[in-house]
């Protein structure tokens, strides 16, 4: 059964690895709903957080395949119930309207709206939840002659991980290349040599 899913793509950060990704799902057929890209808790390695409605067998088998790509470290996905998750959007309401009608203003504290800016012909509020509580503001403003509407794509954290941070100090610590050369053994090859 299709339901949605949320994958948590931790990479390097390398030109044409969003084409690659992208091109993983658009072999498959699978839609994107949302796709967000950001830095990561370590330097120098970014998040993928994508959304898609697939069956867990395709999602499972997703991540495996781009888990196998070289710069990707790794690949979370989890249901909506195992994430923390918000989108950011954005309203452009009439600023006249929102002066005359006390029923705006109520409905803007009520949906924990802040105003990003008031000019004379209009007025950009923000507010962050889910889709829910975006879509019903969106609603509701639309009766006040709203201007323009957008909204972000979906960030999330998993609520069990510990991010990727402990993963990377690890590889960091068994990197064989960054192993002290063992002189015993290089010593005793030239003394071989010199006899």
């Amino acid at each position: 059964m299709k339901q949605e899913y949320t994958l948590t793509v931790y990479t390097e950060n390398q030109v044409g690895l969003l084409n690659r990704i992208a091109i993983m799902f658009s072999r498959r057929k699978i839609n994107l709903e949302s796709l967000n890209t950001s830095p990561s808790e370590i330097d120098n390695i970014h998040r993928f957080t994508i959304v898609v409605e697939e069956t867990e067998v395709v999602v499972k088998n997703l991540a495996r395949q781009m888990e196998k790509m070289v710069d990707v470290f790794k690949v979370n996905y989890n249901t909506n119930d195992e994430i923390i998750w918000q989108q950011i959007a954005l309203y452009k309401v009439p600023t006249s309207v929102i002066m005359k009608e006390v029923k705006v203003e109520r409905l803007l504290r009520r949906y924990g709206a802040r105003t990003v800016v008031i000019r004379e012909d209009y007025t950009v509020f923000e507010t962050t939840g889910q889709d829910e509580e975006i879509d019903n503001l969106l609603k509701e403003l639309d009766k006040y002659g709203l201007i323009e509407f957008v909204k972000s794509s979906r960030i999330a954290i998993i609520k069990s991980s510990e991010g990727v941070h402990k993963r990377v100090l690890n590889m960091e610590k068994n990197d064989p290349t960054k192993k002290p050369i063992n002189n015993e053994f290089l010593n005793h090859k030239s003394m071989i040599f010199q006899m």
